[in-house]
């Protein structure tokens, strides 16, 4: 089992900057594809950004990319998700996920592992 904690939500205002940090409780961490997701009120949990398990492929979605970059480090056991350019259209509560099947999957059902989520509210 991985549990997952994420960190560094809050509000900050258009145009700003956030970090986010996915802790990982175990070791194997290495081994998962990771990803985050997000979910603003009244919508469904969509798709913003993955990584593969040694960070060589990425995957973004077209919303995020350009302004959002995802990493991890192995050695720490965290992924970061900085988000730069930030709109009051990300507003969410932001996921972490973690995959054991070593595909960068960008579907909320295939990943098994979730953290509780992180709030970032962007005000206009």
């Amino acid at each position: 089992q991985v549990q997952l904690v994420e960190s560094g939500g809050g509000l900050v205002q258009a145009g700003g900057s956030l970090r986010l940090s996915c802790g990982a409780s175990r070791q194997s961490f290495s081994t998962y594809t990771m990803g985050w997701f997000r979910q603003a009120p009244g919508k469904e949990r969509e798709f913003v950004a993955a990584i593969s398990w040694g960070g060589g492929s990425t995957n973004y979605a077209d919303s995020v990319k350009g302004r959002f970059t995802i990493s991890r480090d192995n050695v720490k056991n965290t992924m970061y998700l900085q988000m730069n350019s930030l709109k009051p259209e990300d507003t969410a509560v932001y996921y972490c996920a973690a995959d054991s099947t070593g595909m960068v999957h960008t579907t909320a059902r295939a990943y098994f592992y979730w953290g509780q989520g992180t709030q970032i509210t962007v005000s206009s």
